[in-house]
């Protein structure tokens, strides 16, 4: 039989290019046109990447024996997943091959700051002898916030504890388990931890929530003399805010290994002496490379030889006619999962999920795994799949239960019911198929319902009793806000009651602020999106 051909596009370590020769044949191609890429991706069955080759239509329309994009990296932004999906093309990736490296990082900016290590070594270095301008501190008994506790931050955390000092972090979406397991102090607000920490250290991903997250008002609150550290991605703490600090003194140093602008040149955060800067190099070490390098290799053969394959971004790793049976319940249970980050702010320590009817004849673990998928998306900092988003919830504390019945206890033939529990405000849920086997929310913590999860919905609650449903629904096309759709529920008369809106365009936070103070409805509606 003959091999696979693979072509790799950019640089992998040795040991990466090693392993697939000995399973398919490699074109090494550092540094193809793009042109000349075209003009023969059609003769490979595999694809490796970094992060300057565009996988997109114009290119995968042309990989008529395409099987899998393997991204030696963890950012997939110069792939689009959407149109590989559509061609039925695998993307993988290797999202912890560098979680050791930029943890390591982390401690050495930290450590050169805080001890002014790169200023005294170019002081000494231009044949001055003078040890007064460099006295630092020690981390020993000194109070550490690490800002995100998943892979990373806790490996920081781990060393950082080595150093005797006391560690505080916050992440509003970890189970209290793993502050438990890893002997962290939770912080319920971020505020709580600027106030108390004497040295910051952010690791958290870079999104809407994050981005400027430790801005001027922030390190209002922190204390003088305060030291930071970024490994994780530029903007998470403000610049400008930085600047200022810096400027002021508020802030005694910073180790950054990230920048807003990337990359980097001429940056005002460099004028400082005691700032430490480095040119993005949480990823690169020899080991994070040829784990990157090794890992890749081993993702794209087992896809090549249509085994279950770690770190999909995209598409379930089985391919059978049960799994076109579930397909649509596939994404229906991800939908559901979707739902509750989205409502809720809280850590989630349990999951339990029931499948009743005919379904549960099927193997619903593909099921279960879609739900962690969709609740994990919106908070996760690493990309979620199908592969790994069972052991991204057990390794946050999440523990996951599944339970079949052979009967419905509701009046659909086929039903998934889920319970998300937290320390308060558990979320209960249950989702099935229309008849167009589009997935459909029924009922929501007691509320029966039939609300399509698609676009962007309204969850409201609200006074049952008239003048209410009317102005609400007024205000939104007062707001240019077009209703699909509409169902309202309650559970007895007269009492709490809840709208469930489709609505066809994105309802701004500021028009949901005021929709909130309208009378009879009980708090700010709730924007979702899937």
């Amino acid at each position: 039989m003959d091999k696979k051909k693979v072509i790799v596009t950019e640089r992998i370590a040795k040991e990466g290019l090693d392993l697939l020769r000995s399973e398919t044949e490699v074109d090494y191609r550092e540094g193809i046109s793009r042109d000349e890429l075209l003009d023969i991706i059609d003769q490979y069955d595999a694809l490796i990447v970094r992060s300057v080759t565009k996988v997109n239509e114009e290119l995968i329309s042309r990989a008529s024996r395409l099987k899998v994009v393997g991204r030696a990296g963890n950012g997939i932004d110069n792939i689009d997943v959407d149109v590989c999906t559509r061609y039925g093309v695998i993307v993988a990736n290797t999202p912890d091959s560098n979680t050791i490296s930029a943890a390591e990082q982390t401690i050495s900016l930290l450590l050169s700051s805080v001890r002014n290590t790169a200023w005294a070594s170019s002081y000494l270095k231009s044949g001055v002898w003078d040890r007064k301008p460099f006295r630092g501190i020690e981390l020993y008994g000194k109070t550490v916030g690490i800002v995100g506790l998943g892979r990373i931050g806790s490996m920081v955390a781990t060393r950082l504890k080595a150093f005797n000092m006391k560690v505080i972090a916050y992440d509003p979406y970890i189970s209290d388990e793993r502050f438990e397991r890893f002997g962290v102090e939770k912080k319920e607000t971020l505020e709580d931890l600027m106030k108390e920490a004497d040295i910051i250290t952010v690791h958290t991903p870079r999104n809407e929530e994050t981005m400027h997250m430790i801005d001027e008002k922030m390190f209002e609150l922190a204390k003088n003399g305060v030291r930071v550290v970024n490994c994780a991605r530029g903007g998470i703490i403000k610049e400008e805010a930085l600047l200022k600090g810096l400027e002021s003194g508020k802030i005694a140093s910073a180790g950054l290994d990230v920048f807003e602008k990337e990359p980097a040149v001429d940056n005002p955060l460099f004028k400082f002496d005691n700032v430490v800067c480095t040119p993005h190099l949480g990823a690169d070490t020899y080991e994070a490379q040829k784990r990157v390098g090794e890992t890749i290799a081993e993702q794209v053969i087992k896809a090549l030889k249509g085994e279950i394959v770690p770190n999909v971004v995209n598409l379930p790793t089985m391919f059978t006619e049960e799994l076109e049976y579930l397909r649509p319940y596939i994404v229906l249970a991800e939908k559901m999962g979707n739902i509750y980050y989205q409502i809720e702010k809280s850590p989630v320590s349990r999951v339990e999920i029931t499948y009743s009817g005919p379904v549960t004849k099927n193997e619903t673990k593909m099921l279960t795994i879609a739900f962690l998928k969709g609740l994990l998306s919106p908070v996760m900092w690493e990309k979620v799949n199908y592969v790994n988003a069972e052991m991204l919830a057990k390794d946050r504390g999440i523990r996951i239960f599944e339970q079949k019945e052979d009967q419905s206890p509701k009046r659909y033939k086929n039903l998934i019911s889920a319970r998300v529990v937290n320390r308060g405000h558990d979320l209960e849920i249950a989702g099935t198929l229309s008849r167009a086997r589009r997935p459909l929310l029924v009922e929501i913590n007691g509320y029966e319902t039939e609300s399509t999860l698609e676009g962007y919905m309204l969850v409201v609650e609200n006074e049952d009793r008239p003048r209410v449903i009317g102005p609400f629904a007024t205000a939104l096309g007062d707001e240019g806000v077009n209703i699909a759709g509409m169902k309202v529920a309650r559970k007895n008369k007269g009492e709490r009651a809840i709208m469930i809106i489709n609505v066809d365009n994105k309802v701004e936070e500021d028009v949901l602020k005021e929709l909130g103070k309208i009378d009879g409805i009980l708090g700010e509606p709730k924007l979702l999106y899937f």
